[in-house]
């Protein structure tokens, strides 16, 4: 979720001015970036509880710590909320305190590696002063809803106010779930089309290679990915499949009228949020919206509620991979790995299409419902998601060997960027996903105690 609301700028005179924003992301090939986030559970080592947003032992603590690498505070009031960095990269909290990295544009896996690396570095060492820990998990494996403290952010008290009157499980996905994120470039609307459709259909494939949350208040759920189920049953207005996406004739206009027909949740203006949840954006544009009767949007006001929807890929001027469960560091490159490889190179791109091109939207739908309860197991068409999941990660490997970008690794061999599928390729061989992996942990040597996870799976 956005750290920081977007400028004003012009005033919206008609849907061809959206159209043509979507349009000012095309981007030629040698201008194709990477951008990498992945957020994480900051915990008291103590207790296991979540840090509060206040006190000597918080997030606020944390945010303040984070300052001494170059980080420059984000103010909401009073409150640093969010952290940017002349790199390009910000940091910014979920609404349960979820640490999150928005990292920078980057031009390879490798220099994501780094980044990566570096912020964990960071994190970990304001971390040890507050006595604090970090784990990456899909879902918190121990504590309630009530347990967890709200940050101090505006759109989020909307959010919290509007949640349950459209879904059973929203404020679940906002208070306990973590997630891991690659944001892609693409060159055209052509391409953006191929691109989002190839993604799209591939998500609940990332969802299984990357499931990390079997476990409900100390208990297994029954899940491989409880996060990815939780999405379900958030707001059917603005997340799940999007049948439109694979029909004849999509394009930017077609994402356009999605985005109008799905409901707001808010305006800012003068450093404060105003509540427009459910209202209409065709009636702001307008000059019709009730909360703000009379004013017409600015395109940042365009741009705050395109980040409100929530399909499993999200378009900006880029596209949004949102199916995986947050995991451990090494997994944090694995899913920008694995989405470059497939999308970045034209012959694997054309491969992963003629893998998914067929499929029905009863085949997306019953593969939306059944990966988040079975993982690799789950079938389509008469073979296993992990057959799937092999075809598909040897299809990304050949498209990072393609790039041929060369990198260092931890021993000092040059290695190209395909070396970061490796836990993937371990992951779909043994159908062992760190959800199967952390379940037989719960059942032998942590005797039934999911605490053990926060020390054992940590960063």
């Amino acid at each position: 979720m956005a750290g920081k609301p977007s400028a004003g700028g012009k005033t919206i005179e008609s849907k061809a001015d959206l159209i043509a924003w979507f349009e000012s992301g095309n981007k030629p090939k040698t201008d194709w970036r990477i951008g990498t986030e992945h957020e994480k559970f900051v915990f008291d080592r103590e207790t296991l509880r979540p840090l509060p947003y206040e006190g000597a032992q918080s997030i606020n603590s944390l945010l303040q710590g984070m300052t001494r690498f170059g980080w420059q505070p984000i103010l909401e009031g009073k409150n640093i909320i969010a952290l940017s960095h002349a790199n390009g990269g910000a940091i910014s909290l979920e609404p349960g305190g979820q640490f999150e990295l928005s990292g920078a544009a980057v031009a390879n896996l490798h220099q994501t590696c780094a980044e990566v690396t570096q912020h964990l570095v960071e994190v970990k060492q304001i971390c040890d002063q507050i006595n604090a820990g970090v784990i990456g998990m899909g879902f918190n494996p121990k504590w309630r809803r009530e347990d967890i403290p709200w940050m101090p952010k505006g759109r989020y008290k909307i959010m919290r106010d509007y949640m349950p009157k459209v879904g059973k499980l929203g404020l679940d996905m906002m208070l306990r779930t973590c997630t891991v994120q690659v944001n892609l470039d693409y060159e055209s609307e052509a391409d953006m089309v191929k691109k989002f459709r190839t993604s799209l259909a591939l998500q609940p494939i990332a969802t299984a290679l990357f499931a990390a949350s079997p476990f409900t208040e100390g208990r297994p759920n029954g899940f491989q990915s409880y996060r990815s189920h939780i999405w379900t049953d958030t707001d059917h207005d603005r997340c799940g499949v999007l049948p439109f996406v694979f029909e004849e004739g999509f394009c930017f206009e077609s994402y356009v009228d999605y985005l109008l027909d799905v409901p707001m949740y808010f305006v800012y203006r003068d450093g404060a949020y105003i509540d427009a949840s459910g209202q209409s954006f065709h009636d702001f544009m307008a000059g019709r919206l009730p909360a703000l009767m009379g004013e017409k949007p600015a395109i940042g006001d365009f741009i705050d509620h395109v980040s409100t929807v929530f399909p499993e890929v999200r378009l900006k001027k880029y596209l949004e991979m949102r199916g995986a469960d947050a995991g451990p560091a090494r997994g944090l490159v694995a899913l920008p790995a694995l989405w470059v490889g497939l999308l970045y190179d034209d012959l694997a791109l054309d491969a992963a299409w003629d893998e998914v091109k067929d499929w029905t939207i009863s085949d997306h739908e019953t593969l939306r419902r059944e990966v988040p309860r079975l993982g690799l197991a789950a079938r389509h068409r008469g073979e296993t998601v992990r057959d799937i999941s092999l075809r598909i990660l040897a299809i990304a490997r050949e498209g990072l060997r393609h790039r041929a970008v060369a990198g260092l690794s931890n021993g000092g061999k040059e290695v190209d960027e395909s070396v970061y599928l490796d836990r993937l390729f371990a992951i779909a061989a043994s159908g062992r996903t760190l959800a199967t992996e952390m379940l037989e942990d719960y059942g032998t040597h942590w005797n039934g105690d999911v605490s053990r996870v926060f020390a054992e799976r940590g960063y």
